[in-house]
């Protein structure tokens, strides 16, 4: 070794391999977090199971699985990109987490790279369970995978860019009570367990924008009328993701 270098040689590691630890750890505080597991996997089951066992809405011909699994996905989405990534990425803004990661050689775009794959590991787990359940309840999806796939992580962009604009530009307990507000008003009005027809024509046209109702309506069309790819649904999902993974990457502020 000649004079002057040293073994590890100090610096940043490569950029991927940067991702990679922090989608890790991510993963890790995501799964150990008993209030986000309550949202992102107790809640969507239970409403599954709920509303395919007890004829509470009116969800058309066909048995009610078929319609609500689709939704129940989408919801389940909705929960771990936006809901609770909003809430835990508040939070650690306000502790000072992200404060300290502003000091490292970790640029803002790969710290949200890293927390939107954690989120999609996160979602592989929740869609099996899900999808298992719904076909215990007699769920008998159509359709082509390759479009599920791509419906899916185009939502989870979508979501994730809202989430981490939220948690970047406000307050913690504002990120916390709007997060939660969010997430319920698009439970009852995103088409999730309540067709959007049952809506007033005015509501629908507002309505079916919404980046929940476009991916419940997009996978409910694949899923179960065997549609090839939805690409108005796709379309308004690209559009939110474009939008609001911009405005995270501008306005977010690490402390």
């Amino acid at each position: 070794m000649s004079a002057g270098t040293y073994t590890p040689r100090p610096g940043a590691a490569p950029l991927p391999r940067m991702i990679a630890a922090q989608t890790a750890l991510e993963t890790r505080m995501l799964l150990r977090n008993g209030e986000q597991l309550l949202l992102t996997v107790i809640i969507p089951t239970l409403l599954l199971v709920l509303f395919s066992a007890v004829d509470i809405v009116d969800t058309g011909s066909g048995a009610s699985v078929d319609f609500l699994a689709p939704g129940i996905l989408a919801l389940a989405v909705m929960s771990t990109a936006f809901t609770g990534q909003a809430i835990a990425t508040g939070f650690e803004r306000r502790y000072g987490v992200l404060k300290r990661l502003a000091a490292s050689p970790l640029p803002r775009w790969a710290l949200m790279t890293a927390k939107t794959l954690s989120v999609l590991v996160t979602e592989v787990l929740q869609i099996v369970l899900l999808t298992a359940i719904a076909l215990a309840l007699g769920w008998s999806p159509e359709g082509n995978p390759l479009s599920v796939l791509l419906l899916l992580v185009l939502g989870t962009a979508a979501f994730s860019g809202l989430g981490l604009l939220m948690a970047g530009t406000l307050k913690a307990e504002a990120t916390l009570a709007a997060a939660n507000l969010v997430f319920l008003l698009l439970l009852v009005g995103g088409g999730v367990i309540v067709p959007l027809d049952k809506f007033p024509d005015a509501a629908q046209s507002v309505l079916g924008l919404l980046p929940v109702s476009a991916l419940s309506e997009g996978l409910r069309d694949v899923l179960q009328h065997g549609a090839s790819m939805p690409w108005a649904e796709a379309g308004i999902l690209a559009v939110w993701a474009v939008l609001g993974l911009g405005a995270a990457a501008k306005f977010f502020r690490w402390e």
